[in-house]
Formats: C-alpha cells, sequence, structure tokens
C-alpha cells in the first residue's frame, strides 16, 4: 500500500493578509461616506445658486449716417441663493452685451455675499460709448427698427461658491447665454427669458 507523502503545509504570505484588511477597511470607509454624504444631501437639500436677469429696457437706440451706434439701457441681473442652510459667494462677474457680435457694453461687479434664502439685484443703468458700424451692422440696425424688434445678446458668467454642511464647500459657474429681444418703445418682449438656472 502506497503511503502519502506529507510535505510542509503552505502559508499564506503576511503580506497577503496585509493587503486584505487594508482593502476591507479602504471598503467599509467608502460606503460609510457614501451613506454620510447620502444622508447629508437628503438632510441640508442644497440648491444650486442661480442668476437670471429680472428686468431690462432698452432707454435709446439710435445711429447715424456716420455709422456710429448709441444705445442705452437699464439691465437689473438678480442673484439668487435659495438655500435654506448656506451662505453663497459670487465672484468674477462678468457679462457681455451685444449687438448681433458687437460688443456695446460690460457688466461686472465686484465679489459680494448672498445670505441664506436671499437674493441681491445688481442694476446697470448705462449709455454705452458710440459703436462704429460696419455696413452689414447698418442694415441690421436698419432692419431692426423697420421690424419693431431689437435683438441683443447677453453672454458671461460668475463663480458661486457655498458650503453645504460639513460635506463641504462647492463651486459653480453660472453662465448666460441668451438673446434679449425689445420693442422701439424700449420694452423687453415676453421670450426673453434669461437665466443660468436649468429649466
Amino acid at each position: 500500500m502506497i503511503k502519502p507523502v506529507i510535505g510542509p503545509q503552505k502559508t499564506t504570505h503576511p503580506l497577503i493578509w496585509c493587503a486584505a484588511v487594508i482593502c476591507t477597511v479602504f471598503t467599509v470607509v467608502v460606503i460609510i461616506t457614501g451613506v454620510i454624504v447620502f444622508v447629508g444631501y437628503l438632510v441640508i437639500r442644497p440648491k444650486v445658486p442661480f442668476v437670471r436677469v429680472i428686468s431690462a429696457h432698452l432707454d435709446s437706440f439710435s445711429f447715424y449716417e456716420t455709422g456710429m451706434l448709441s444705445t442705452g439701457f437699464t439691465i437689473v441681473i438678480r442673484a439668487q441663493n435659495d438655500n435654506e442652510k448656506a451662505h453663497a459667494s459670487f465672484s468674477g462677474f462678468r457679462y457681455a452685451l451685444s449687438f448681433h457680435g458687437l460688443d456695446v457694453a460690460r457688466l461686472e461687479a465686484m465679489s459680494f455675499d448672498v445670505g441664506k434664502n436671499r437674493s441681491v439685484d445688481m442694476k446697470y443703468s448705462f449709455t454705452s460709448a458710440p459703436v462704429p458700424l460696419d455696413s452689414e451692422h447698418l442694415n441690421e440696425a436698419d432692419l431692426s427698427l423697420k421690424e419693431n424688434l431689437i435683438a441683443f445678446d447677453l453672454k458671461g458668467s460668475t463663480r458661486a461658491r457655498w458650503r453645504i454642511g460639513f460635506l463641504g464647500s462647492v463651486n459653480f459657474y453660472c453662465h448666460l447665454n441668451c438673446h434679449l429681444f425689445f420693442q422701439r418703445n424700449g420694452n423687453i418682449t415676453h421670450n426673453s427669458r434669461c437665466s443660468s438656472k436649468s429649466k
């Protein structure tokens, strides 16, 4: 009868055990962190601050045979923070107003804070410096007056920063890229929605 040959038993290397323990601990930490973040989100219900145009009026719009365009505006941009448990700060507030690709004004502001569930209105009332028009822009200006619909573009962004409790600070850019349509009397039309907030 053949007897089995019994040799030394193989044991798991200590480094493998250490790696297994580390992976287990890491997995548990990730799971716990995920649960904490999820519960924190449900409790705090964070909302992204946003900016929007709440009113705009075309005070003047005139161009001359010399090809110079002069415009005047009153525009109010609101920075809104709907968070009930977190302040928000806005910085890098820069927006450009243009007529068919031709810049007529820049709307800027220094950094500012918005309290919990509050808003801050930035009012701009100005007359732009005369802007030279080429033949294409002269035709656009003339056609706009004839059709009683004068279109401007408002583009730019500002950085919003707010702290979500123990979850830390969050940064978000509030972009505006919209059309503002005015009648000859200066009133803005109803289809000129302009907001960085998603619909």
